[in-house]
């Protein structure tokens, strides 16, 4: 296993990530903010001056078989891609009846009941992705998955959340925020 990355998402006035809208699909929604902030490793990260801050760690495919994570390392595009200027951050919480479940019960639903990785592999590599785990880190969230993706994939991306959202996974979902943001850069 790869050692975890930790990676804090600030939002606030500054960053690389303007956010385009905050849409609540589940639950309360979040703060509105201008931009996005990414900073990736143990580093401490200043409190003032945001709107709000999720912070979470990459860690195993705990609901993924080997066969399934080899077929996705094979296609799977890395982040940071040029032409992904489009991002979506989305933080989720599952709720109790779902982490009332055994490991083996939850990877069931997940995957052979509501198919999220083979719906997922079905939108690479046009849409990159990487998982966050922050349940017991005291946060409101349990995940944050972090896309990216081309302008022209946009459209990709919504079937393959609506696909997700449509599954029986999702009846879990008790809370679910859709963050879309575009990269800036250097813009002021």
């Amino acid at each position: 296993m790869n050692t975890p990355l930790t990676v804090n998402f600030a939002a606030g006035a500054g960053g690389p990530w303007r956010i385009e809208r905050i849409a609540a699909c589940r639950g309360e929604s979040l703060a509105p903010a201008a931009r996005l902030d990414i900073v990736e490793g143990r580093q401490p990260v200043a409190t003032d001056g945001f709107t709000w801050q999720l912070r979470g760690f990459t860690g195993e495919l705990r609901y993924t078989t080997s066969p399934e994570r080899k077929a996705l390392v094979a296609v799977q595009a890395p982040l940071g891609r040029a032409e992904a200027r489009c991002a979506a951050l989305i933080p989720i919480r599952k709720n109790a009846a779902w982490w009332d479940l055994a490991q083996d019960e939850r990877r069931t639903i997940f995957e052979e009941r509501s198919r999220h990785i083979a719906i997922g592999h079905d939108y690479l590599p046009a849409v990159a992705r990487r998982l966050h785990h922050c349940r017991g880190l005291g946060g409101p969230f349990d995940f944050l998955t972090w896309f990216e993706y081309a302008p022209e994939a946009e459209s990709a991306f919504d079937a393959m959340l609506q696909r997700l959202r449509a599954t029986e996974e999702w009846c879990y979902v008790e809370r679910e925020v859709d963050v879309r943001l575009v990269r800036v850069d250097n813009e002021k």
